[in-house]
């Protein structure tokens, strides 16, 4: 069998080594545009700030290696310019030499990955203005950058908060900028203010609500003109404001494309070419979450387990399981501060007009007494109905990708808040608590569907209200709560009720949302129409809210 591949690198690689495990006789030969297979391209941010000090071990594969440890025919500096679907062969251009030569295949892999957006706009073709996709790129970026430069980043997702810590870790003065109101806008608002404030707190020069519209410069430096009318002054730019997949190939050889370019596959990574396969960032693919839904995940860890599925498909149909969806897992530091996402959020449901019901809660990663504890944040989407968990969010300094994977882990297995509250999960002092942060947020989710506990999501302003801030008058002293505030910290409500008007309704909060619960059951029972605030001040107002008051 002659199997050909485009592309060399997550979800091609992947295909082509599954491929010949599966098959030894198999001819497969990996077309790849540039000169690097099978590199770590998620790392590539991380050898710009130094962090990974060698740049030889970002090169998991050479095209030598793959040959002796595979045999495969590796081509690179090659490009896949047409394919020929009546005759089954592809055009392939030698970048080198210009030439073209026609390939045969039985079945075709397309895995040309996504591009890095690059808007049409004036001054966009400045050399200075960079994009990070491969190892070249790094290579120019690094060749371009030193200590005391001024660095512009467009778009604060993934890749731009990555290269924002990056260039600041390597001395360079930088400047972030947005278009949405906040930093990393697959989450909701408020788990992403601890990014924002540990970005600040770096000396990080954040710029939200903004975009970019256009660039000018000279020989000294490149300057950004802000949609706000506001002119950043840079050294070099780092555009990372979303990828676009590569489908042009697929589109001109009359492939079905989605709604938004990518290649329609099925459960085994088929195109509607059956001997043509495609797995990847180039791809859509099902939404394991809401079911029947499509969704494109530009991650490595979904295209390495695609390009696995179609070599399954080719090579041991009668054994191959479908790729079962995406739910879109992602994770980000900056600096210390860490926060992720896995399924959906609040406001993509919102959007989406699905019912959901969502909690935030508080906790320390491991047991608050054992020296060490960081605190962190959770939030879990769940559909009021059934109770299944539909996304999830974290932030704070230590244990968060443990829980997303948990959560993870929990949306795909389908499980609810009810079996949040049970999982049995690793303790010992070190590592975890007694009751975890995601058993607090099955039990606050279950608290909320029984009828226990209304939440109430911003702080109101209307006077009628009275809100209650059940914290210490020392710790409320020094962290006021914003807005007209009644202090009567908990230990005193219970004999202090004849402080609060019964025919007015009242809010409970406190820092991290766990005590205005209990002040609101106290109240509720008392015969008091109560809200507690959700997710406490720390959740919702300010993400470095503390419980209590910090050692002098």
């Amino acid at each position: 069998m002659n199997i050909l591949v485009v592309g060399g690198v997550a979800a091609g690689a992947s295909f082509a080594a599954r491929a010949r495990r599966l098959n030894e006789a198999a001819q497969i030969t990996i077309i790849e545009r540039g000169p690097d297979v099978s590199f770590a391209n998620c790392g590539l941010p991380y050898h710009i700030g130094g962090e990974i000090p060698t740049r030889d071990v970002l090169a998991v594969q050479t095209a030598e290696s793959l040959k002796g440890l595979l045999n495969l025919d590796v081509r690179t500096n090659s490009e896949a310019v047409e394919i020929d679907r009546a005759a089954k062969r592809v055009r392939i251009r030698n970048l080198e030499t210009g030439a073209d030569e026609w390939m045969a295949y039985d079945k075709l892999m397309l895995a040309p990955g996504a591009s890095p957006l690059r808007p049409n706009m004036p001054g966009i073709g400045d050399p200075r203005i960079f994009t990070l996709r491969n190892l070249q790129d790094m290579d120019r970026i690094m060749a371009a950058t030193e200590e005391g430069m001024r660095a512009v980043v467009i778009g604060a997702g993934f890749i731009g908060l990555e290269m924002t810590e990056q260039l600041q870790r390597k001395g360079l003065t930088v400047q972030l900028v947005e278009l949405q109101p906040q930093v990393m806008p697959p989450l909701d608002a408020p788990m992403a203010a601890l990014l924002e404030s540990e970005l600040r707190h770096n000396g990080i020069g954040l710029h939200l609500g903004d975009g970019i519209e256009r660039f000018t410069g000279d020989s000294d430096h490149v300057r950004c003109h802000l949609n706000s009318g506001a002119v950043l002054e840079a050294d070099l730019v780092i555009l990372s404001i979303g990828v676009k997949p590569d489908s042009e190939l697929a589109k001109d050889a009359g492939l079905q494309l989605g709604p938004r370019g990518h290649i329609v596959v099925d459960g085994f990574q088929r195109t509607s070419d059956p001997d043509i396969y495609a797995a990847g960032d180039v791809i859509e693919t099902l939404d394991r979450v809401i079911l029947g839904s499509k969704t494109a995940v530009p991650m490595g860890g979904p295209a390495n387990r695609q390009g696995r599925v179609a070599a399954d498909h080719i090579f041991m149909p009668d054994k191959v399981r479908p790729y079962p969806g995406s739910i879109g897992t992602g994770i980000v530091r900056a600096f210390e501060a860490v926060a992720g996402i896995t399924g959906w959020s609040e406001k993509r449901l919102a959007a989406a007009g699905i019912p959901f019901e969502a909690v935030t809660v508080n906790d320390s990663h491991h047991a608050t007494y054992y020296p060490g504890a960081k605190p962190m944040t959770l939030k879990i989407c769940w559909d009021p109905e059934s109770g299944r968990l539909l996304g999830a969010q974290a932030n704070g300094f230590e244990g968060i990708d443990k829980r997303l994977d948990v959560l993870s882990t929990a949306i795909v297995a389908g499980m609810t808040v009810d079996d949040l509250c049970h999982l049995e999960l690793a303790y010992a002092p070190p590592f975890g608590a007694a009751k975890d942060a995601i058993n607090l947020a099955g039990f606050a989710a279950c608290n909320r569907r029984d009828g226990l506990v209304e939440h109430i999501e911003t702080l109101p302003d209307d006077p009628a209200v009275q809100v209650v801030d059940v914290r210490g008058k020392p710790l409320a002293d020094a962290f006021p709560a914003p807005g007209k505030i009644i202090n009567i910290p908990f230990p005193m409500l219970r004999s202090s009720l004849d402080k609060l008007d019964r025919t007015r309704p009242v809010v409970t909060l406190c820092a991290f949302g766990k005590m205005s619960y209990f002040a609101a059951r106290v109240l509720k029972q008392n015969g008091f129409n109560v809200a507690s605030f959700n997710g406490g001040l720390k959740g919702s107002v300010d993400p470095r809210s503390p419980a209590k008051l910090p050692n002098p």
